[in-house]
């Protein structure tokens, strides 16, 4: 965007086109500057000329010139000649020529002067003519004006919430004037810099910040005002700042822990670490989110520990691209053995709606050393001598453990253990050599301590006897030194009670003589729990100081026997204490007796050592002490030295004894140390280190100990002792063992520390120094002994709320509580205990570790509607301590019972509930759904309540159908609840989804009850409707509701072609339930390795094709599918190869049985085929499928195929089909089995019914039906004619049927099955099965059934098949019962359906004698529909009637193109009759025969399809030469010859083919005393027609038919028609007179002048009384099995309705109902143009009927009374004048 400063009158514009200027005017323009110059500096060509386009002033002053040069250059082959027409305007001028020639490849330059006078924009042009054309050049002169070029709009990248992100623009000053420049706009856009002045062409980096405080989309506007300095704010342009902000979100993984589900957190846990190693894990901080974000990395509490934070993580802050990770490194040092750290990590991150926590944790584990033995028995030695054993030091942890033994192994010790100190490696063992060298002829004992650091002293015992020559004291055994020890826990303190303990048997020695531990002798006093309780560290301390110990007198065991002080010495060691400024070559020691005996006291001596004991052993009496000098005299100067002095006191009488109780020797130790340091000599630098720097003791006030290491780690030795002169009370709280020592280079020293903390010690500790080589030199140990309070913190500053609570129910929260302190806690929750009730709290005690938080449960429970205010106690104690430093916490809970009551849409409510909880649909109805299918639904459960509800769903199944059987507890529930336990929040919904799965055809209701629950998950209130569901399982049906015919099937009716393919027991299949075993595949499956694989379904239906001639069209049936259901069907018709599986080439054995064979024979050459084979139907959709059978082979063809129905049933079609040789007689029966209509037993007329022959063959077949069967039949009923055939014998034309009239007449009331056979001239005889049943009349009921055959009628069609183009407005008109001679008219519509076709119908009437249509023939327009009256006039006699009626339909263009085609092929015939050619051969060749008759077809091949395999040749059926579906794939010779004499002949072209419609018409008459009957209310609805049909019965020649002859000229003629029609206008013009109106008046009044002869009742009734008159011939002579008592019964009631009465000629009851048919013919007109007006839209049945206005009631009554009185007058004069 380029915003641009025009100046003071003008506007800011971008981009706006210039325009050339007209000549002699100053235009001020605004330009974009930008463009200008690009324009400007951009060159263009025309007419061969380059040349810029225009050219532009910008830096110019008034009163001055300035000047640009145009340079024009031919770049075109020839030379131009140009006319220049100068600058319009005088502020440019230019000095050219007016004509200027430009040779090729030169230039030309033209200079241009601009003269401004005024401050303004100047526009002109100069103009260039060829003989080509013209073209201008433009001059521009703009005002300089300050415009700043910046970006529509700025989008920020993607930032997280409390985060800044930001981007750059460029803003470019594009003016020629120096412009400044300020920008506007608010948070949290921030822009810099904000205002700024840039020079012309400069450009600026705006830096935009973006810094959201939500997560919104953010659009504003900056603003930026440019100009002057001071008119900065007169011009301004915007950038639209965009920028999006979203929620910053963190995870924290555990890389090692993918797996494990964190309920409480993530953590990181490192196990079990060695002390003083480190450990390290990793875990990832993942970014999830689009936006980068920034994180810090810190620990949960501020507060250091006092032994200092033992994780540390080398991340503390970073940022985390979106979808990016970091990977955060965290190390574990632990410090104190067998303690459990625990630590969080925070993570936080500006923005984000939570914080996550990592949890640390990890415990330190230390070494565990055990010694092979406890005690080293070295036997007895000669003085002088040297005795050596071996012992294992073993290490079974994977720890690595540093030890030293408390031995001085430099030659001041009888014994030496090497080495002395080292480091044992984990899981393994250290051999240690110990040597024992006697230098006085006694028993040595000396228990020595081996130091483990950061473990418990272990001690070693170790013992020998010294014989000499003079002396042999008693040997010492390690039993003695476990009776000394049993005697010493007895606090035998003398020497004299051996004798008591030699009586004692408790001791125990083990095998191998070796002492055992105390706790598995069992002792029995109490007095030895002392001695059980005293723990290492402790005996440790009193061996090194005795009753130096300050802590001695609280100790709980006994004094020592000897003791000595002090225990150290120091030589040559200069203290800074004013005590002593140096220290002389000798010190006194003094040992002090503190048993009851005398003692005797040996030094062990040494050679060649500096230190010395004067005097070496004396005797020291009871309880007295004595002082020796130990003397310091180095050999060596510069030299440090240090000695552990040893002296033995012992018992010399006890020594003497032998016996199981010898006292062993006491034995105490001096250390000493020394330097031979010069004064002014600069002592060794000491090179060590000191782990830990910083010792920590537990913080409660106990008695602690800890140690340290103190590691040489240089070449020289070095010395050490403690310092107290900076701290001298630390002296008295902290002991360190040993105070001082050597050290030599490479070993170790391990000091023990202890102490008692308390609680005014500071909390950073204290300082412990050690001096280094009697020096300086010092080495700070840090000790921090420090009672700490133990200390809790409860979250939610020490309360707990619940939310309401439904009463009985229950609700959990969490709770944390968190040890603030450094000491290990155990805890213990108490509650009330009227409370427990209420809450309870899980775990309810338990262990806390430093700075550990704990998670509890906490359940609350209500158990009335009422607020509950509870405070249950925390209790603590430091777990060092058990019962002892307790603190306690009170927790406040708060909480609500609520109790409420359920809702449903029914307000069903239940007492025992707390909670409101409705469903938002009390019914649900789903409709249909598939069998074997399943839906899913949500049912909305809502909880209107405060408090949360807790459910129990169950679900009840009813089944609707009524008659159906089962047991409810054996079906199981076709519904099944995907949960049917949970929670619903207060005020919230829940959806519970349900799947449905029925599992037959049936009515479901399901009914969903529930439950509450209460705190313990068991049921608390009885079931309650919650809402009902309701759905009908439904599997898919189909239905066929109509059929035709064509091809060769075309004359077939309706009613044949619902019988021959079984159309209602189709129906019936396939509205029925499937079968489990149809469903094993639901849908179609190529399933079998055979080409015909058994099916899955019992029903089996026969579908034929009926039959037809040999290379005859094909017949062809269009059935019409309906989908009745409410849900698609997806149907299918399987050919046996759409059952197979295809297998692969070599597993094909390619052998194939006779059946494989012909099937692939029908498949190869189409025999039967189906299109479509599969498809959908919509529920109430319909589908036409076509089905044809070619007549290629002789033979009958069968075909098995399966018609399956997705999900339904699976029904085997038998697709039969008969093709006959063309001189072969055949008649098609469409099934063995015929069932008459049941007739009445004792019926005197039984009906006459009728069974169709069809001839399906090219030649007409006679027939004859066997009388011997029909014989024997009557034979076997007492000579009663049960089945009597009216028409045994006939002819059947080609592809026509026969009808054969049948009487059958039961004698008893039973079902009779009767075979007659059927004999075929020069054909095989059929035997046919008739059936039929006998009724009782008094079980048959008011009406008569009729048979199926007339019940099993076609549906209505509604709409027209493929390819049809008239539609019938019924297929088949049912009449039902009507009397014989009675006359039934229908009205039937045609209609055209096609839009472009005019079609021509005719009604085939030449078979039918009892119906009439009319009008017979017509035309129909596109769209036109045609009324026609069907006239049905039943014969004399009872009959079953099924008649079928075919209306023939040609299309008039199809018409047209057959006369146009006939035309010309008789004008070819009269020509070739009229001229004649030479006979030339060429000439022969081009004339084509004419022939009149269609000549047989000359076979063509028709070749099959390509398949996987060749068929064999098909077998034909007869002699014939012709070859149908050869393999071969050419023509032979005589086809090809066939093939060009057919070229040649031009046959009389055919007349159309017409499309049939089949109108079926049904009825059955019965005679007038059984139809008056049977049927008294029908009775007088039907109108007699005198004019008799004439009977179809050979002897109904009735003679009683004579007329007059002009009556005779009226029936059924023209003429007729016409008087019918004057009639009815002359009716209507009567009807219509005024004058006839006044007549009907006065009519009644009249006397009757003229009465007839009574001769019963009168036949002009609609209502006869009697038949017509029997036959003149009871007794046919071509029906002998015609039963004669329905003729005879015909004849009675004639007779007897007629008695009395005098006979009438025959001429006399046709003459006197002639007027009664007329009238009857003449409504019957009326009714039809009525019925057509209404059908074509003129006259509308529904109005409203018109109101007629009669005259006043005055009127009529003068007016019928003046008429009263003139017919009176008329009959008074009648009289006279007779």
């Amino acid at each position: 965007m380029l915003a641009e400063h025009r100046g003071p009158a003008e506007l800011l514009s971008s981009g706006e086109p210039w325009r050339t200027s007209t000549a002699g005017k100053d235009i001020k323009r605004k330009r974009d500057g930008k463009r200008q110059r690009q324009a400007s500096s951009r060159q263009s060509c025309f007419l061969g000329l380059e040349m810029r386009q225009e050219l532009v002033w910008e830096d110019w002053d008034l009163r001055r010139e300035f000047t640009k040069t145009l340079v024009l250059k031919n770049i075109h082959n020839k030379l131009q000649k140009l006319h220049v027409r100068p600058p319009a305007s005088k502020f440019f001028t230019t000095s050219v020529p007016q004509t200027v020639v430009i040779s090729p490849g030169t230039t030309f330059t033209v200079p241009i002067t601009f003269r401004p006078l005024q401050r303004c924009e100047y526009e002109d042009s100069i103009e260039f003519q060829s003989k080509d054309g013209s073209f201008q050049v433009c001059l521009h002169a703009t005002i300089p004006c300050h415009a700043l070029e910046v970006p529509d709009s700025v989008l920020l990248p993607l930032c997280a919430v409390q985060h800044s992100v930001h981007t750059t623009f460029l803003l470019r000053n594009v003016s020629k004037l120096q412009t400044h420049f300020q920008w506007e706009c608010s948070a949290p856009f921030k822009l810099s810099p904000e205002q700024g002045l840039l020079k012309p062409g400069q450009e600026c980096d705006i830096t935009v910040v973006f810094h959201p405080q939500e997560a919104l989309v953010y659009q504003q506007q900056a603003y930026c005002s440019f100009g002057e300095q001071e008119d900065k704010g007169e011009n301004c342009c915007t950038v639209l700042l965009q920028g999006l902000a979203k929620y910053p979100f963190l995870q924290l993984r555990n890389p090692a822990a993918k797996d494990e589900k964190q309920q409480s957190g993530p953590v990181l846990q490192f196990g079990s670490v060695a002390v003083g190693q480190s450990l390290q894990k990793h875990f990832e901080i993942f970014n999830p989110s689009p936006v980068t974000e920034s994180f810090s990395l810190s620990r949960l509490s501020d507060e250091v520990p006092l032994l200092g934070s033992e994780f540390s993580c080398d991340v503390s802050r970073g940022e985390v691209a979106p979808g990016g990770s970091i990977q955060a490194t965290v190390t574990y040092t632990p410090a104190v053995v067998d303690t459990v750290s625990v630590d969080y990590l925070a993570l936080k991150c500006k923005g984000a709606l939570n914080n996550t926590q990592l949890k640390l944790t990890g415990n330190c584990k230390g070494p565990k050393v055990s010694l092979s033995s406890s005690v080293v028995d070295f036997g007895c030695v000669e003085e002088g001598g040297a005795v050596m054993q071996t012992l294992e030091l073993l290490n079974s942890s994977p720890v690595e453990a540093i030890y030293q033994l408390d031995l001085d192994c430099s030659g001041h010790s009888v014994f030496s253990i090497q080495p002395a100190c080292g480091t044992v490696r984990p899981h393994s063992h250290t051999t240690l050599k110990a040597v024992y060298r006697p230098t006085w002829p006694i028993a040595h004992h000396r228990r020595v301590a081996c130091l483990i650091l950061h473990r418990d002293p272990m001690f070693l015992d170790l013992i020998g006897t010294c014989h000499s020559e003079l002396q042999k004291p008693a040997i010492l055994k390690p039993e003695h030194l476990v009776l000394y020890k049993l005697s010493w826990s007895r606090r035998m303190d003398t020497p004299d009670s051996h004798h008591a303990a030699e009586q004692d048997h408790d001791a125990q020695l083990d095998q191998q003589g070796v002492l055992c531990p105390l706790e598995e002798q069992s002792p029995q006093r109490p007095d030895s729990d002392a001695t059980v309780s005293r723990t290492p560290m402790e005996e440790y301390y009193q061996s090194c100081f005795g009753f130096m110990d300050p802590l001695s007198c609280n100790s709980s065991s006994s004094p020592p026997h000897v003791s000595v002080v002090p225990t150290e010495l120091l030589f040559n060691h200069k203290m800074p204490s004013s005590l002593s400024t140096a220290s002389p070559s000798s010190q006194s020691v003094s040992i002090t007796n503190h048993t009851r005996g005398k003692l005797s006291l040996v030094w062990t001596p040494a050679q060649d050592s500096p230190f010395s004991v004067s005097p070496s052993s004396c005797d020291l009496a009871p309880l007295k002490s004595t002082s020796f000098r130990v003397n310091y005299d180095p050999k060596q100067l510069h030299t440090l030295h240090a000695v552990q002095l040893e002296c033995f006191a012992y018992n010399k009488d006890s020594f003497q004894i032998e016996g199981p109780l010898l006292c062993p020797p006491w034995c105490v130790t001096v250390r000493v140390i020394g330097n031979s340091f010069q004064p002014g000599k600069e002592h060794f630098i000491p090179c060590c280190s000191l782990k830990p720097p910083r010792v920590v003791f537990p913080a409660f006030s106990v008695l602690s100990y800890r140690t340290a290491l103190l590691q040489n780690c240089g070449d020289l030795p070095l010395t050490f002792c403690l310092d107290h002169s900076s701290n001298p009370a630390l002296a008295e709280s902290l002991s360190v063992v040993p105070g001082c020592g050597l050290i030599h280079p490479g070993h170790h020293q391990i000091l023990t520390l202890r102490t008692t903390p308390a609680e005014e010690g500071p909390k950073q500790g204290f300082s412990l120094h050690l001096q280094l080589n009697a020096a300086k030199h010092t080495k700070e140990l840090t000790v921090v002994s420090v009672v700490e309070k133990p200390s809790v913190s409860l979250e939610g500053d020490g309360s707990l709320y619940f939310h309401p609570t439904a009463v009985g129910s229950g609700t959990q929260r969490s709770h944390h509580i968190r040890n603030l302190s450094c000491i290990p806690l155990q805890f213990h929750w108490s509650i009330p205990e009227p409370d427990q009730e209420l809450i309870s709290v899980e775990p309810d005690a338990g262990e806390l570790h430093p700075n550990e938080s704990s998670v509890q449960i906490w359940s609350f429970s209500p158990l009335a509607e009422e607020t509950y205010t509870l405070k249950p106690t925390l209790t603590f104690w430091p777990m060092q301590t058990p019962g002892c430093n307790m603190s306690q916490l009170t927790l406040k809970v708060v909480g609500e019972g609520s109790k409420g009551f359920i809702e449903v849409r029914l307000k069903l409510v239940c007492m025992f509930v707390s909670s409101v909880f409705q469903a938002e649909k009390t019914v649900l109805d789903l409709g249909e759904i598939l069998v074997g299918s399943y839906r899913s639904i949500e049912v909305p459960l809502v909880n209107k309540s405060p408090c949360p509800v807790s459910f129990c769903l169950s679900v009840q199944q009813t089944l609707l159908d009524e008659g159906l059987i089962y047991d409810p507890a054996s079906v199981p529930s076709a519904l099944k609840l995907d949960r049917e336990r949970g929670t619903i929040a207060s005020r919230s919904k829940l959806l519970v989804r349900s799947t449905l799965r029925p599992r037959g055809r049936a009515q479901y209701l399901w009914t969903i009850n529930y439950q509450t629950l209460n705190a313990s998950g068991c049921v608390s209130s009885p079931p309650q409707t919650l809402c009902e569901v309701r759905a009908k399982g439904v599997f898919p049906i189909l239905k066929v509701i109509d059929a035709c015919g064509s091809g060769s099937a075309g004359r077939l009716s309706k009613l044949h072609l619902w019988k021959l393919f079984s159309l209602d027991s189709l129906n019936e299949q396939l509205l029925s339930n499937p079968s489990p075993a149809e469903l094993t595949y639901g849908t179609p499956t190529r399933h079998s390795l055979r080409s015909c694989p058994s099916v899955f379904t019992h029903a089996v239906l026969d579908f034929k094709f009926s039959a037809a001639p040999l290379n005859s069209d094909p017949s062809t049936f269009v059935l019409i599918f309906h989908n009745p259901g409410s849900i698609p069907v997806d149907w299918a018709f399987l050919f046996p190869e759409d059952q197979e599986i295809e297998l692969e080439y070599w597993a094909e054995t390619g052998e194939f049985s006779s059946m494989e064979l012909y099937q692939m024979k029908v498949q190869d050459n189409r025999l039967f085929s189906i299109s479509p084979r599969s498809g959908t139907l919509l529920p109430g959709q319909q589908r036409a499928v076509h089905f044809s059978y070619s007549h290629e082979f002789a033979g009958t063809d069968r075909f098995p195929v399966v018609f399956k129905l997705s999900y339904g049933r699976e029904i085997l079609l038998n697709f039969q089909g008969v093709t006959v040789e063309r001189n072969r007689p055949y008649l098609h029966l469409v099934s063995k089995r015929h069932v008459f209509t049941s007739v009445n037993i004792g019926d005197c007329a039984p009906p006459r019914q009728v069974y169709e022959l069809h001839n399906g063959g090219a030649v007409p077949v006679r027939y004859e039906v066997d009388s011997a069967a029909l014989s024997q039949l009557q034979e076997d009923n007492f000579n009663h004619p049960v089945l009597c055939c009216l028409s045994p014998h006939g002819e059947v034309l080609p592809g026509k049927t026969a009808t054969l009239e049948w009487i059958f007449s039961p004698l008893e009331a039973k079902m009779y099955h009767m075979d007659v056979p059927i004999h075929v001239q020069d054909g095989e005889p059929m035997l046919q099965r008739f059936e039929g049943c006998g009724v009782n009349p008094g079980a048959v009921g008011s009406k008569n059934v009729l048979s199926d055959t007339i019940s099993s009628k076609p549906y209505l069609q509604k709409l027209p098949f493929p390819g049809q183009v008239v539609l019938l407005s019924e297929d088949s008109v049912s009449l039902g019962d009507i009397p014989v001679n009675s006359r039934s008219s229908r009205i039937l519509f045609l209609t055209n359906v096609s839009q472009t076709d005019t079609v021509h119908y005719t009604w085939d009437m030449t078979e039918q004698q009892v119906v009439r249509i009319h009008p017979e023939r017509g035309s129909l327009c596109p769209g036109e529909s045609a009324l026609c009256v069907l006239n049905f006039t039943s014969t004399d006699y009872p009959t079953c009637y099924q008649l079928d009626v075919i209306c023939q339909v040609i299309k008039e263009a199809e018409l047209t193109l057959y006369h146009d085609a006939l035309q010309r092929w008789e004008e070819e015939k009269q020509r070739q009759q009229d001229e004649f050619s030479i006979t030339d051969k060429r000439l022969n060749d081009g004339q084509r025969v004419l022939i009149d008759e269609e000549l047989v077809a000359t076979p063509v091949r028709k070749g099959p399809p390509l398949r996987k395999y060749k068929t064999l040749p098909p077998i034909s059926a007869s002699n014939s030469s012709e070859t149908v579906g050869n393999i071969c794939t050419k023509f032979t010779r005589a086809e090809r010859r066939a093939l060009r004499e057919a070229a040649k002949v031009w046959r009389c072209p055919e007349p159309p083919q017409p499309a049939l419609l089949h109108l079926g018409v049904t009825a059955h008459s019965h005679g007038l005393f059984e139809y008056h009957t049977h049927f008294p209310e029908q009775f007088n609805k039907h109108y007699r027609c005198l004019q008799l049909v004439r009977s179809q019965q050979p002897e109904a020649t009735s003679s009683s038919t004579s007329l007059p002859a002009e009556l005779r000229s009226l029936k059924h003629s023209p003429g007729r028609d016409i008087v019918t029609h004057v009639l009815t206008s002359t009716l209507w013009s009567i009807l219509d007179d005024p004058s006839f109106k006044e007549s009907l008046i006065n009519l009644p009044f009249k006397p009757i002048t003229y009465r007839l002869p009574d001769t019963g009742p009168s036949h002009c009734s609609s209502i006869p009384s009697s038949t017509a008159p029997p036959p003149t011939s009871p007794h046919p002579t071509s029906q002998p099995q015609c039963p004669l008592s329905g003729r005879e019964q015909h004849h009675t009631v004639d007779e007897a309705g007629t008695a009395g009465r005098p006979e009438k000629t025959q001429n006399t009851p046709h003459i006197e109902h002639e007027a009664a048919d007329l009238c009857e013919d003449v409504l019957l007109n009326t009714l039809q143009n009525l019925m057509m007006e209404a059908f074509r839209g003129e006259l509308d049945l529904t109005a409203h009927p018109r109101s007629v206005i009669l005259p006043p009631a005055s009127t009529r009554i003068r007016r019928t009374s003046n008429a009263t009185a003139e017919v009176e007058r008329e009959n008074r004069e009648e009289p006279a004048e007779t």
